[in-house]
C-alpha cells in the first residue's frame, strides 16, 4: 500500500459489549498492512459502560487509541465530524461500533482507493438487517442517487475510505454524514463503491427509528439546494418567482376579459382577480428572497475569501 498513514473513526453510543472485540478485529486487520494507524473512538454521550471500556482501551494502547467523549448525544454526524477533526491519517475510515461492519474490508477499501479514487464507499450487498430496515433503506438510496446524480447502492453504510483532503473542508450537520459521497463528488472528488461484508448485530439493538428517516428526507432537500444552487440562489427563487408571476398575469388577463362579459362586469367578487393578486405578490416575494440569498452568498464567500471551486493539483511554473 502506498498510503502513508490511516485513521479509523468509530462513533460509539451504548456499545460497551462490542468495543473490545471490535478493537481487536481492527488491529488484526490493519497491522499486517504495515501502516502507522490510529483508532479514534468518539463516545457520543453513551449512558452504559462504554466510557469505562474506552478508557481501559486507551490506557492499554495509548499509542494507538484516541478517545473523544462528547458532552451529550449529538448524533452520528456530529460524532463522525469530531473524529474527522481529530484524525491525523492520510486516509480516514469511519465504521460502526456494533461489529456489523467487518474490519477485514479495510484492505479492500484501501486497494480501491489506490486506483486513483478520492472516496470509496462500502456497499452492504448482503445486508443482515431486518426487512423493516432494508426496504426503506433501498428506497432512500434510489431517491438519493436520483436527486444527487451520484449513483450508489448504499449511502447508509458507514464504512467508507476518504482521503484527508476530501473531508477537511466539508462541514457536517443534521444527518449529512450519509451524503458525504454526493458532497465530495460535487467538490470534484472521484467516488467509487465496492461490496463489503455485513454481519448480524450481536449485542444491543439498533438506535435508528422512523424519526431518523424523516430527518434524512429533510436533509436531502437541503442537500439538493446546496448541490445545485448554493452559489446561485436567484436561479431557483427567481425562476419560480417569474413562473408564478406569469400565472398571476394570466389570471389578470382572464379577469380583464370577464370584465367585458355581461354576467361578470362586477369583478370585486371574481376569484380570478384574487388569484391574480395572490400569485403576483407571491412571485415578487420569491424574487426578493432570491436577491437576499444572492447578497448572503456574496457576503459569505467574499468576507471569508472562500473560493467557489476546489483544486485537485497545481503544477507551478519552474
Amino acid at each position: 500500500m502506498s498510503v502513508s498513514s490511516l485513521s479509523v473513526i468509530v462513533p460509539v453510543f451504548n456499545e460497551q459489549e462490542s468495543l473490545v472485540s471490535l478493537h481487536e478485529a481492527v488491529c488484526k486487520a490493519v497491522q499486517p498492512l504495515g501502516l502507522p494507524f490510529e483508532v479514534i473512538y468518539v463516545d457520543d454521550g453513551s449512558t452504559d459502560g462504554s466510557a469505562g471500556v474506552l478508557a481501559d482501551l486507551h490506557s492499554k494502547y495509548p499509542e494507538r487509541v484516541q478517545v473523544i467523549e462528547l458532552r451529550r448525544n449529538f448524533g452520528q454526524t456530529a460524532a463522525i465530524a469530531a473524529g474527522f477533526d481529530a484524525a491525523s491519517g492520510e486516509v480516514i475510515i469511519p465504521m460502526d461500533a456494533d461489529l456489523q461492519n467487518d474490519p477485514e474490508d479495510i484492505r479492500n477499501l484501501l486497494s480501491k482507493l489506490e486506483e486513483g479514487f478520492d472516496l470509496v464507499s462500502g456497499w452492504r450487498a448482503e445486508r443482515k438487517d431486518p426487512l423493516s430496515r432494508r426496504v426503506p433503506s433501498a428506497l432512500a438510496n434510489r431517491l438519493i442517487s436520483w436527486i444527487t446524480g451520484v449513483r450508489l447502492h448504499d449511502y447508509g453504510c458507514t464504512l467508507k475510505a476518504y482521503r484527508r483532503e476530501v473531508v477537511e473542508h466539508l462541514n457536517l450537520y443534521g444527518e449529512m454524514h450519509r451524503f458525504l459521497p454526493a458532497l465530495a463528488s460535487w467538490a470534484g472528488a472521484r467516488v467509487a463503491e465496492i461490496k463489503v461484508r455485513h454481519h448480524p448485530r450481536r449485542f444491543g439493538q439498533s438506535k435508528y427509528g422512523f424519526g431518523r428517516t424523516i430527518r434524512v428526507l429533510l436533509d436531502l432537500i437541503t442537500l439538493k439546494f446546496l448541490l445545485s444552487y448554493s452559489t446561485k440562489p436567484m436561479q431557483v427563487f427567481g425562476k419560480w418567482g417569474f413562473f408564478i408571476m406569469a400565472l398571476g398575469m394570466l389570471m389578470g388577463f382572464i379577469t380583464a376579459i370577464l370584465k367585458f362579459l355581461p354576467p361578470y362586469k362586477d369583478v370585486t367578487g371574481n376569484p380570478w382577480m384574487y388569484l391574480c393578486i395572490f400569485f403576483m405578490l407571491g412571485g415578487l416575494q420569491l424574487i426578493a428572497v432570491g436577491l437576499l440569498g444572492e447578497i448572503n452568498v456574496r457576503t459569505y464567500y467574499e468576507s471569508q475569501r472562500k473560493r467557489i471551486y476546489t483544486i485537485r493539483r497545481r503544477l507551478p511554473r519552474k
